[in-house]
């Protein structure tokens, strides 16, 4: 099962009076890169906190956020009333020598760095047993979402391959006709420039076999065919983080599709190989998303 790299996840839980909620969100990366928001009486349970998180999520740039709320919009906090009166002097006495009203100074200082805080204790154990479990149910729903997004990834994915398998399919017809249309070129181009009579028929056949040589693409089709197989086997397998691997074997994929079309020497060719780097891209697309 394919995992898209975004995701997100909600879950609450209650402990007395307080309710806790959990977001987890996550975007891009190439790495599992853990970020917290937790309120201030929380910074004692970062680390255990961040490995209950990357226990049970993969890789991506992962945002947890927790916020603690009272029903009765009690949430404890406290107010640094030696900084705040200290601010209201110095801008007060700031604000009568430049003539400026003093009026919403109060509202301001508030808003001003550490004067006003949530209380920093320890935290409760009962609580943070109820913050684990919404901390889990989070994680659950993130997964899931992450789960849904990829089932309509990967079928996108298997979409794009069978596209790219059909269209190798189509080339074998079209590589006979180069080959009639490579030798009448090439004798028109000796009768034009000599005698029918002065062409070498050994040597012609000789130049023939060199170009012939040089526009084989069976080696191109048959790896090209085993990359799309050994895709959708990764595609199927049970990993959780497959997204670099896909990465990888999309790039061989188009390094054989890129030969093909130096290689084709066919207009119809260059037709179906357009129609390949098109699905292609939108392959890599789909797996610079995945987990």
């Amino acid at each position: 099962m394919v995992l898209s790299m975004t995701g997100f996840g909600r879950a609450e839980a209650s402990y007395s009076n307080k309710e806790i909620l959990v977001e987890i969100r996550s975007l891009n990366s190439k790495f599992t890169d853990i970020r917290l928001k937790i309120p201030q009486n929380y910074k004692e349970k970062e680390v255990p906190l961040r490995k209950l998180v990357s226990e049970n999520v993969e890789r991506g740039k992962i945002e947890v956020s927790m916020e603690i709320r009272s029903p009765e919009g009690d949430e404890d906090f406290s107010l640094n009333v030696p900084l705040f009166k200290r601010y209201f002097k110095e801008l007060s006495k700031l604000s009568g020598e430049f003539g400026i009203t003093s009026e919403g100074l109060v509202p301001a200082i508030l808003r001003l760095p550490n004067v006003v805080g949530a209380d920093v204790g320890t935290l409760n154990p009962e609580e943070w047993a109820q913050a684990q479990i919404a901390i889990l149910n989070a994680v659950k729903a993130f997964n899931k979402f992450r789960s849904d997004e990829g089932k309509a990834m990967e079928n996108d994915l298997r979409l794009r391959i069978n596209n790219i398998q059909t269209y190798l399919g189509e080339i074998p017809p079209f590589e006979k006709e180069r080959v009639v249309k490579l030798r009448e070129r090439l004798m028109k181009n000796l009768e034009e420039n000599f005698s029918k009579e002065k062409v070498d028929q050994n040597r012609f056949e000789q130049e023939v076999i060199y170009y012939l040589e040089k526009m084989d693409i069976t080696e191109e089709k048959v790896r090209l065919g085993q990359h799309c197989k050994y895709f959708i086997e990764q595609v199927d397998a049970k990993d959780a983080q497959k997204g670099r691997k896909l990465s990888f074997i999309s790039q061989e994929i188009g390094r054989e599709i890129n030969t093909l079309g130096a290689k084709a020497y066919s207009s119809d060719i260059q037709r179906l190989v357009v129609k390949m780097k098109d699905d292609l891209e939108k392959i890599k697309e789909q797996v610079a998303n995945a987990v």
